[in-house]
């Protein structure tokens, strides 16, 4: 077989006689050609529809002709995409040669046939012509295999499948399309001719492989035309952007924009199809503009002694992008100011140069300052620039002279001295000095702290003077120090003062004398070799005035050191101990003298009462004997232990009382008698009232009214029962009224008579709240009850029923006695 051209169409053909599987490719290439051109071929140009035979291959034997199978490549059938019809429109027909003496039933699938998108293809099942049902789009499905088979009427297949191959021809049916529509680049100022920019890509969904999808760009315009019209050039092919010129300047434009067309079929404006995109290239900032400071000259002012205080501003022009390293100004000051008093402050907003003092300047030594500035940028400046003489400016400050506090030359000033220094004493001239030396100013001195009030200070040449003894052991002195603190104060305008610190180091002397801890103690009657009492000598003075100290008993009165003695156990402390085999228990005043190591030394006499008390065998003292010890005779112990015992007891008959009557209690609650049963029954209670807010009482609510204005007035209709009917009644004697009772029980006991003498009054001495409960009750009105009239009753039988209803026998079985 020939493979044909996939442009041509073709015949396929099965000699029948030497069964060889053939391929005729029509001459019909002018006809085709033709049709593209819509110009309808005539009939010897059109192409006839392809047939297609089942191949077959016979072979000659010696038992005559023999058919053997054998694989053909059928050639791919090509369609063109978005055909117009008419359809079905027929693409090939399929033959078998076994149709001259069967009937064959032909019949296709695969996708595209009996597998979705189906039926796009069909064929006729007797004649073998298949047809395409509708128009092909090569974006959606570019090719389709499907298989022909061939079957008797009874389903047998006769032929083996055959492959088809169907390919859909492109057509230029898809413009390019751009995956945005704009598109954002940069490129730095002053870029040299051909440097990249950005790229643009534009996607054609036709075959990429024809003319159909091969994409070309070209720039259409450039917006502004500054400095000229075609700074930028774009590949064709790539998409590539690029300069073609020099002289971008971002501070003369800073941004362009470009229309990019993109065209398949090669770029062919005749043929191909079009679409755009925009292009925005951004020219970025470079350092190439050094700022400049507005003027050559600075200056300001600043008062001595401030600090964080800006005195000079300076401006600066910088025409690259605002905000940006290449427009942050950097100050330095690069003479003038050899100590460091002032420093420049880039303000970030305005980027000017904020100068401020950072170390306080004084008058008396510095009037002026000559400073001289530099500006740059926080980046460097491009290669090729060079700074401007702008970039350096002088700035003078001027230092404004201000009133100085006086100061204390030595502050604070350190003294020695003995203490016990007496009043009256100079100790030294504490005198301050005035800064302002080109100021004629006085000085004038005053005590501001003195804790012990023994200092003085003359108020105008700052001599210190005692106004009372210096004592070292004052509480106000800490570690041997005593600080005082003075004011000085010029005449200036405004005033100012300074303090300063007098520490006066007060050198100890022998002025105190030594005493004993403990005041008291005790100790055994009997010598213990272990017994005794340990005493401490205390001095306030130090060093050498202090210990070691010499403890001894004086010797008078004799018995002192017969019963005691005192010895030494180091240079702080001493024992005390008795002499005596036994001392009689008691208290007794021991004194001990205690001497220091002063120079002079200094001695006291000390009394320690000792209590003498009997010892348990552990040598502490006992109860019995502490209280001996304290003065009690034997006696009085015996008393005061009869009275603890006697309060014990007492204590215990108490609480034995309280549990039997507790227990009796109880008891009661299980046996109550009838009578004192609670139950329907009324208690009379002994309680007539409650605390002091009970007392109040306002009992002109219980009275009878004296006037009826209040009833009548009111209109017609339902009233309260507690109130005087209106209605003409029987006339009784009004009962007293009392308008103030003292004894609220005489007021009720005198309601309670009135009540009973008029049986046909309500009941006035109450207040009587009802609730109105609605209408309509299901219930019978309860005046449907009424007593027997069918004679009278006999109510003796309650006088059967007990004391509970005597009262009630007496109102109702009475009857006999009216």
């Amino acid at each position: 077989g020939v493979n044909p051209r996939r442009d041509q169409p073709a015949q396929l053909y099965l000699c029948p006689l030497c069964r060889v599987f053939q391929i005729r490719v029509e001459q019909g290439k002018e006809g085709e050609r033709k049709e593209e051109e819509g110009v309808k071929a005539p009939p010897e140009f059109q192409a006839p529809p392809t047939v297609i035979m089942f191949p077959r291959q016979w072979e000659m034997s010696s038992k005559g002709l023999r058919r053997q199978k054998r694989d053909w490549v059928i050639p791919p059938i090509n369609v063109p995409e978005n055909s117009r019809g008419p359809f079905p429109q027929m693409l090939v027909s399929i033959r078998s040669d076994q149709d001259r003496n069967i009937s064959i039933r032909y019949s296709i699938t695969g996708v595209g046939a009996d597998q979705p998108p189906n039926e796009v293809f069909s064929i006729d099942p007797v004649a073998g012509k298949m047809f395409v049902t509708k128009p092909l789009d090569r974006e959606r499905r570019s090719s389709y295999h499907l298989r022909a088979h061939a079957v008797n009427m009874n389903g047998e297949r006769v032929e083996s499948p055959i492959d088809l191959y169907i390919y859909v021809i492109d057509m230029n049916d898809n413009r390019p399309e751009f995956k945005n529509q704009v598109y954002n680049g940069s490129v730095d100022e002053g870029s040299k001719p051909g440097t990249f920019v950005m790229h643009l890509a534009a996607f054609d969904n036709d075959d990429n492989t024809t003319a159909n999808g091969m994409v070309r760009y070209r720039i259409l315009s450039q917006t502004p035309h500054s400095p000229i019209p075609n700074m930028f050039t774009i590949n064709s092919e790539t998409g590539d952007i690029v300069t073609v010129a020099a002289g971008l300047d971002r501070e003369k434009v800073s941004q362009y924009s470009i229309i990019v067309q993109a065209t398949d079929m090669e770029g062919n404006l005749n043929f191909g199809l079009s679409n755009t995109a925009t292009a925005i290239i951004s020219v970025t900032d470079i350092n190439d503009n050094p700022p400049e400071l507005t003027s050559r000259t600075f200056s300001g002012e600043v008062p001595e002694n401030r600090v964080n205080v800006v005195v000079a501003n300076l401006t600066v022009i910088d025409r690259d992008q605002p905000h940006s390293p290449n427009w942050n100004a950097v100050y330095r000051i690069i003479s003038g100011d050899p100590i460091g008093h002032f420093t420049i402050i880039t303000d970030q907003h305005t980027n000017d140069g904020m100068v401020t003092v950072v170390k306080p300047v004084d008058f008396e030594q510095n009037r002026a300052f000559m400073l001289t500035v530099v500006v740059n940028n926080q980046a460097p400046l491009a290669s090729g620039i060079q700074s401007s003489l702008q970039s350096t400016s002088g700035v003078t400050i001027s230092v404004v002279d201000i009133n100085e506090p006086p100061y204390f030359p030595t502050n604070p000033k350190s003294i020695r001295f003995e203490e016990g220094v007496p009043a009256g004493t100079s100790l030294t001239t504490f005198s301050a000095s005035d800064p302002d030396r080109f100021m004629q100013q006085s000085i004038r001195y005053s005590k501001l702290a003195d804790p012990a009030d023994w200092l003085s200070i003359n108020n105008t040449n700052g001599q210190i003077i005692t106004t009372a003894t210096l004592d070292r052991e004052s509480i106000y002195v800490k570690n041997n120090i005593y600080e005082a603190t003075f004011l000085a104060v010029d005449n200036g305008s405004p005033m100012a003062s300074g303090t300063g610190t007098l520490q006066i180091y007060l050198i100890d002397v022998n002025d105190n004398a030594p005493s004993l801890l403990p005041r008291e103690s005790q100790i055994c009657e009997r010598i213990n070799r272990n017994a005794g009492i340990n005493i401490t000598a205390a001095d306030t003075d130090t060093d050498p005035n202090v210990g070691p100290f010499v403890f001894e008993l004086p010797t008078f009165p004799a018995s002192i050191r017969r019963n005691w003695t005192v010895s030494r156990l180091n240079g702080d402390y001493a024992r005390l101990s008795l002499r005596t085999q036994y001392l009689e228990p008691g208290v007794y005043e021991v004194p001990v003298i205690v001497t220091d190591s002063g120079n002079p030394p200094l001695s006291n006499r000390s009394i320690i009462k000792v209590k003498v008390c009997p010892c348990d065998e552990n040598g502490d003292c006992t109860l019995v004997g502490a209280v001996a010890a304290a003065g009690l005779g034997t006696g009085a112990i015996i008393a005061i232990l009869v009275c603890i015992i006697i309060l014990l007891s007492m204590v215990l008959v108490f609480v034995l009382w309280m549990k039997r009557r507790e227990k009796e209690r109880q008891t009661k609650q299980l046996l109550i008698d009838p009578e004192d049963d609670v139950r329907d029954n009324i208690l009379k209670y002994d309680e007539e009232g409650g605390g002091e807010e009970d007392q109040d009482y306002d009992l002109s609510q219980l009275q009878q009214p004296d006037s009826l204005e209040h009833i009548i007035s009111k209109p017609p209709g339902v009233r309260r029962v507690d109130e005087r009917p209106i209605i003409p009644e029987s006339q009784y004697p009004i009962r007293p009224v009392v308008p103030h009772p003292g004894d609220i029980g005489d007021f009720i006991n005198e309601g309670l008579r009135a009540a009973d003498n008029d049986p046909t009054a309500p009941p006035y001495d109450s207040l009587l709240v009802f609730d109105y409960e609605g209408s309509g009750s299901t219930v019978g009105s309860v005046s449907s009850l009424n007593s027997s009239s069918t004679g009278d009753q006999d109510y003796d039988y309650l006088n059967d029923w007990g004391p509970r209803f005597k009262k009630l026998a007496d109102m109702y079985g009475g009857g006999d006695d009216e």
